[in-house]
């Protein structure tokens, strides 16, 4: 027998301000046909003044503990993916832990910019693999439009805000694929590519900076990459493209997302595609398409899902999982 980390519960929250192509034809030398040609995007919301990181995973996490029917109190461990956190400490995950009023869990944040769920839940994995948790609530949260630079048309108008949860909980399979649960895991980075996409802020220059991103070669790594990654979790339990379901992938660029597809030999009628309404929310894409994929009816149990993203290190990854 085999113990696995197995989806109990899925939800997603999005800041209420929707923000069409159109509006940055206003300020930059752009047009609604340039932003959905280069991207797939249409529009993407933006959080309210005021409105943190860490509100938008809490929203999140209640839609995950409500189609669970948990409470908060039954979860172990809080694992929240972000690049744009409330403050610089303490972490994102405590902030959501008090607002969810969990007070005999432990919580942390993981930073690995876009790919940042997929490290969230390999490592989720690993504990209630380990035995160190029964239950872990994973959350992909971002206020990406905080660190945009306005003026650069190239950047601002791909990105947006929102946040992802699900819970895994431990259950015991018979150690196939057959087994529902993240069945296997693949993570990389290269830190040699650190320049082509980072923010040009911290403690170091005391300011919070903003984006900056070379995008024809973050393009070139990203289907590469990508599509190599989600082809090595495959091999790990001995699957291939043929027995996928659906591929849930980082909602960054439709151009990206269909050149992957086609590396990995899955036609888009196999791949949930978000990116045309939410833009790219980094950490918190896949989760947002996962919970828009159940609740549009796509993704059902027993599916095999593989998700895949790539971001700021850079950084990727994949995770197959038998929703």
């Amino acid at each position: 027998m085999t113990r696995r980390a197995v989806v109990k519960g899925i939800g997603h929250y999005l800041p209420e301000r929707i923000v069409p192509n159109t509006e940055f034809e206003k300020t930059l030398d752009t047009s609604n046909d340039w932003i959905v040609s280069r991207s797939g995007i249409e529009r993407r919301h933006f959080a309210a003044e005021g409105e943190t990181t860490s509100q938008l995973a809490t929203h999140a996490a209640k839609a995950a503990l409500d189609m669970a029917g948990m409470d908060a109190s039954d979860i172990d461990a809080i694992i929240v993916a972000t690049s744009t956190p409330d403050n610089t400490f303490p972490s994102v995950a405590t902030m959501v832990q008090s607002a969810l009023g969990n007070t005999t869990g432990f919580a942390f944040d993981v930073q690995a910019v876009c790919a940042g769920f997929v490290y969230a839940m390999s490592n989720a994995n690993a504990m209630i693999l380990a035995g160190q948790a029964d239950r872990v609530l994973v959350i992909g949260a971002e206020t990406f439009s905080r660190i945009m630079d306005w003026t650069d048309r190239s950047t601002c108008v791909l990105f947006g805000d929102g946040a992802g949860a699900l819970i895994l909980e431990a259950e015991t399979g018979i150690g196939t694929s057959d087994d529902r649960g993240i069945l296997a895991t693949d993570l990389n980075s290269d830190g040699r590519y650190k320049d082509l996409l980072y923010v040009d802020g911290g403690v170091a220059t005391q300011n919070t900076g903003v984006l900056r991103m070379e995008g024809k070669e973050v393009f070139r790594h990203a289907v590469e990459k990508l599509a190599q990654t989600a082809d090595t979790a495959l091999e790990k339990v001995g699957l291939s493209a043929e027995d996928v379901d659906w591929v849930v992938p980082h909602q960054a660029n439709i151009r990206i997302i269909q050149s992957t597809a086609r590396k990995l030999g899955v036609g888009m009628d196999r791949v949930v595609v978000t990116v045309q309404d939410h833009g790219n929310t980094s950490a918190a894409s896949i989760p947002l398409a996962l919970s828009v994929g159940v609740s549009e009816g796509k993704i059902k149990p027993g599916d095999l899902v593989v998700t895949e993203a790539i971001g700021g290190g850079l950084a990727w990854g994949a995770v197959v999982l038998r929703w």
